[in-house]
């Protein structure tokens, strides 16, 4: 199946709240880290996150644009949009951008992980500033204690670059509040949105 083919399915099959569809798409061992429910891993995983998208919103639209794939990698930018079923926000249309990267293989998705402003879409879900400043710090400490941010890391100290300004360092005022939310304690219950 080709990229396009690929892109067109996966959104069709969300807005369907077809978790099987979706699943499909992916390889046995598929993974799919989404931007708000995390890490899932498997067909079964996949389809049981599509059931929490559903949980939370209606009416899902997913349309991708500017598609681009070289060989086993492709992107597509997004614009993303929904009901939302959230009791701060029931009724309201949520609407965001985000890139999906898709790693590929005999057709089907291995891998997709995506990017969006999470913010935009606490805010439009009526979060209260407190609570989206400490979503906010759970998701940097996780991504902080990644291994993408390890191998960073190890390259900014090859290139004898600083880890922090001397000022920074010393002063505690400075340093990320990741303590706020401990990396994966959840601020709400594992069936709804962030």
């Amino acid at each position: 199946m080709d990229f396009q083919t690929t892109l067109q399915r996966f959104a069709r099959a969300v807005g369907a709240h077809d978790g099987a569809g979706l699943a499909a798409l992916f390889t046995p061992d598929g993974r799919y880290d989404d931007y708000f429910f995390g890490r899932h891993a498997g067909r079964d995983a996949i389809a049981a996150m599509l059931e929490r998208f559903h949980v939370g919103g209606r009416a899902f639209f997913w349309e991708f644009t500017d598609p681009v794939c070289a060989d086993a990698l492709g992107y597509a930018g997004y614009c993303f949009s929904y009901l939302s079923r959230e009791p701060e926000s029931e009724g309201q249309l949520v609407v965001f951008d985000g890139i999906g990267r898709f790693r590929l293989r005999d057709g089907l998705i291995e891998h997709y992980g995506e990017v969006f402003d999470r913010g935009m879409a606490f805010s439009q879900l009526g979060y209260p500033a407190p609570r989206i400043a400490k979503l906010a710090a759970r998701y940097a400490a996780e991504f902080r204690s990644s291994p993408a941010v390890a191998r960073h890391l190890a390259l900014r100290a090859e290139r004898e670059l600083p880890a922090a300004a001397p000022e920074a360092a010393a002063s505690p005022e400075a340093a990320p509040n990741a303590a706020a939310v401990p990396p994966g304690k959840p601020d709400r219950p594992a069936d709804r949105r962030p």
